[in-house]
């Protein structure tokens, strides 16, 4: 399989959202919603990536596992079992709802799915925030209690966010987004989100959304106190490592190449900067099978491909690896 598979995006509208995917990313959106998130990557069954491009243009992520597994995924990869990832662009205009996932441990009892996730930001406005985990000390009862009182923001973790920066958020770690942050989501293949507390607001149907307090409740690590960002760096390096995957943020000057091999693991290649042009492994770059990658691209690598990509200007590129167990 010689063929980078990119996919079209799917895009949600969301209360929060607005159209900052077309001024940061140059997508073209729908006309004058509220979009959200464009989910880039996934596989699941009330949503599934479709190819856009190449030679399996047109089939859905699940089909083309079923088709082709051992070479997207590797010999080693089950019949039946979905793409473990999924990757969104979140386009914060307004602050999100402060929320949980449930941890593997209570997320079946829940009817639920973990989902451990990675925020890299690619923007924000001056003043941007994200709320992570709890304030030292915090205990349940308090938690509870600020939460009939109105008073949740003295409970929670705040921090100012710069374009660069990264945090990896487990199952189980209480959450906010908050207004002015443009974010690359990289996460397990869940979308069970338990919101706990939602500032007062109302939906797009103008009535009050759904609080998950019991559930919440019940998710929350009541020992993750005031977690650390990955401060943005001019370097490459790790930047998440957990147990579902492992991103790398690659840095290359204009016409540094990253070379790819083939048979080692499938990996997802994310554009997050600048641009870079890729090709099959002995085309070259410049050959008629390359294609140029924007900011914005998420792209997946298969098992059986081997790729190089060439930065066109200085680029930042992440990498989530590791994902096949």
């Amino acid at each position: 399989m010689r063929e980078l598979l990119r996919f079209q995006p799917l895009y949600q509208e969301r209360v929060w959202g607005g159209r900052a995917l077309e001024s940061a990313l140059g997508r073209t959106l729908p006309p004058g919603e509220p979009i959200g998130e464009s989910w880039e990557i996934v596989d699941r069954p009330e949503a599934q990536s479709i190819v856009e491009g190449g030679a399996f243009n047109g089939q859905s992520l699940a089909s083309l596992l079923a088709r082709h597994r051992a070479d997207v995924m590797g010999p080693a990869w089950l019949a039946g079992k979905p793409f473990p990832i999924l990757v969104k662009w979140l386009d914060c205009r307004e602050r999100l709802s402060l929320q949980v996932h449930p941890p593997a441990a209570v997320a079946a009892e829940l009817g639920g799915e973990p989902k451990t996730e990675n925020w890299y930001i690619a923007e924000t406005t001056p003043d941007a925030e994200l709320i992570v985990g709890l304030k030292r000390g915090v205990t349940r009862a308090q938690f509870e209690q600020a939460i009939a009182d109105h008073t949740v923001e003295q409970c929670v973790h705040r921090f100012r966010v710069a374009a660069g920066d990264s945090i990896l958020v487990p199952s189980g770690q209480v959450h906010a987004i908050d207004a002015g942050n443009l974010i690359l989501e990289i996460q397990q293949n869940s979308d069970t989100t338990y919101r706990v507390y939602d500032w007062g607001r109302v939906g797009l149907d103008g009535l009050a959304r759904q609080l998950h307090v019991p559930e919440s409740l019940r998710s929350i690590d009541w020992t993750a106190f005031e977690p650390a960002p990955l401060r943005a760096a001019p370097t490459s390096g790790v930047i998440a490592d957990c147990a579902e995957f492992r991103i790398r943020r690659v840095v290359l000057g204009a016409g540094e190449r990253v070379h790819l091999r083939g048979g080692e693991q499938p990996r997802l290649l994310s554009v997050v900067s600048g641009a870079v042009r890729a090709a099959p492994e002995g085309t070259g770059t410049r050959s008629p099978f390359g294609q140029k990658l924007r900011r914005g691209c998420n792209v997946l690598v298969p098992y059986a491909g081997a790729f190089t990509f060439s930065a066109e200007v200085m680029t930042i590129l992440l990498l989530t690896e590791d994902f096949v167990g």
